[in-house]
């Protein structure tokens, strides 16, 4: 199974939060992994708000050793503009959604906007 790792996901495993040992499940397994340039600006954004700039380059570090980067190509985007149309999403979870898709993979996230999207692996509370 291929696997998109949401930033809900990593952040959850950096804080250790509630479900963090559901996202070290993925983030430690051997699953082949993926990470949008979303997901990236995401947490880069996080960890740089709460830690500061070296931490956030070194988590940024962290998930492309882990993940295979995608970036948001013509098709993604348009498929994002779909997905946010059509299943009211915002757009960087119609990003998110369509790049996984993209490359036929799970989402796996905590985020409660994909609660019921099939295409997710819920590790929320």
């Amino acid at each position: 199974m291929t696997v998109l790792i949401d930033s809900w996901s990593w952040i959850e495993y950096w804080r250790g939060g509630p479900s963090s040992a559901k996202a070290a499940e993925f983030i430690e397994g051997s699953e082949m992994a993926l990470v949008s340039t979303i997901n990236v600006t995401e947490t880069f954004f996080w960890v740089l708000t709460h830690y500061g700039e070296k931490k956030a380059e070194e988590k940024r570090e962290t998930l492309k050793k882990r993940c295979f980067l995608i970036p948001v190509d013509e098709r993604i985007a348009v498929e994002a503009a779909r997905l946010k149309h059509n299943l009211k999403t915002s757009l960087a979870d119609g990003l998110i959604l369509a790049t996984a898709r993209s490359r036929e993979a799970k989402v796996v996230t905590g985020d409660p906007d994909f609660r019921q999207i099939p295409d997710a692996i819920f590790i929320g509370h």
